[in-house]
């Protein structure tokens, strides 16, 4: 995949230098950020972040998100619409799954920094 989503994976890189991509089957790419910092409340202080940019972006919107499986609430709580050792499609890779969702993505405004910036926001709810 090209175009768009490479130069916003850049963007991203600038952000978060540790971005890591791999380029899947279907065509769609696999972004993993490695170290992101979370909030008071959570059993861990970091995890890594991972999503799927989707064929046909920035048309197609990403959805949804992977934390490291071992992330948890604290006290062992599981955080709302997640779930555990759930596979990232395409891959062998499991995760803590966020059914996290964009409400209005606008490809001409909307881009992946704006989505690490949802699921930042998502990870700040402690829910």
């Amino acid at each position: 995949m090209g175009g768009p989503a490479e130069v916003q994976i850049e963007d991203l890189r600038r952000r978060w230098p540790d971005v890591r991509t791999q380029t899947l089957p279907s065509g769609a790419i696999l972004v993993t950020i490695s170290s992101i910092s979370l909030p008071l409340g959570w059993s861990r202080a970091a995890t890594s972040i991972r999503f799927l940019v989707p064929t046909g972006y920035p048309f197609a919107a990403p959805d949804c998100f992977w934390a490291d499986t071992d992330l948890m609430l604290e006290g062992g709580r599981m955080p709302c619409n997640a779930g555990n050792n759930n596979i990232i499609p395409e891959t062998a890779q499991p995760g803590l799954w966020f059914s996290w969702h964009v409400q209005a993505w606008n490809p001409n405004r909307d881009t992946l920094s704006s989505w690490m910036n949802t699921i930042a926001d998502r990870l700040r709810r402690l829910q």
